[in-house]
This record gives C-alpha cells, structure tokens and sequence, in this order.
C-alpha cells in the first residue's frame, strides 16, 4: 500500500511534455483570442535558456486567472524527449505549459515565428492578435524585463 502512495505521488508530480508539429505551434501563433501568450523557445542544453525559465514561471504565477499564457516551447531532440526534457521539467517543477517542438528544419518555420530570428536561442515571442500586438526578444529576458513589457507593451489600456 505504502508503495503504491509514494508511486502515485511520483506520477502526480510529473509533467506530461508533449512532443508537437507545427500546426499545434501555430495555434498560439495565429489565435484570435485576446490572450497574450508568452512564447519561450529554450532548451535543456541552452544555459542561459535555463537561467531564466524561473522568470517565466514567476511572470505565469503573477498572471495567474489573467488572458495571459506562458508556452515553454523546447527546442531539443525529439530523441531526448523522455531522457532529458521530461526528467528536466520534472526537477525543475515547471508549471508552465511545455512541449517539445519536433521540427528538425528549422527553415520551414522559423520566419512564421518572426522574420527577424536568426534561430538563435532563448528567443520568446510575445503576441496578442486579437488586439494586435506583438514583441520579439532574441535574448535572455530578466524578470524586470518580462514585467515591463507586458506593463509598456501589452496592457489593455493604451
């Protein structure tokens, strides 16, 4: 009985981190909803992607019951999906949503994101189409910065 507990605790505490092609990318992308959706490209691989992931936990929490979504969208193998992204999100207790963007050609979407981005990671993308904004950051982004823009940049009120 002890045993089955601890399990279920375990699994309860694991995050599930789908692997996606890019349609599922492009439903943050192109939604008509006045959401702002905080889009980080990152991965476990990229240090100064991982240095600031808390920050956009702490954004997600701030925002918590708001239009606004953070979307951690992980850039490694989809080879590495069970070995290193899952157990990654696990330790680190993300509670933002994660998936694995299984794209291997970079070219084929990477102007759909912005046309301005090199591929280089971090790079977050910051949208809300409904009311037609939009920021890209090919940069790590401190939490001071999160929270301006989404105070400057992507306030209801002009």
């Amino acid at each position: 009985m002890v045993g089955f507990l601890l399990t279920g605790s375990a699994v309860a505490q694991t995050q599930k981190v789908p692997m996606v092609k890019l349609p599922h990318l492009q439903k943050y992308l192109n939604s008509t909803s006045d959401t702002t959706y905080i889009i980080n490209f990152w991965a476990t691989w990229c240090k100064p992607c991982i240095e600031e992931l808390p920050n956009f936990e702490a954004l997600q929490k701030q925002y918590a019951g708001q239009p606004v979504q953070v979307v951690l969208v992980s850039m490694d193998f989809a080879k590495d999906l069970e070995k290193k992204v899952v157990p990654f999100v696990t330790r680190h207790k993300l509670q933002s949503r994660v998936f694995l963007l299984d794209e291997p050609d970079q070219n084929a979407w990477i102007d759909l994101v912005d046309p301005s981005w090199s591929g280089a990671i971090p790079a977050t993308l910051f949208v809300n189409n409904a009311r037609k904004q939009r920021l890209f950051v090919e940069k790590p982004i401190t939490l001071a910065q999160l929270q301006d823009y989404m105070t400057s940049k992507f306030s209801k009120t002009p």
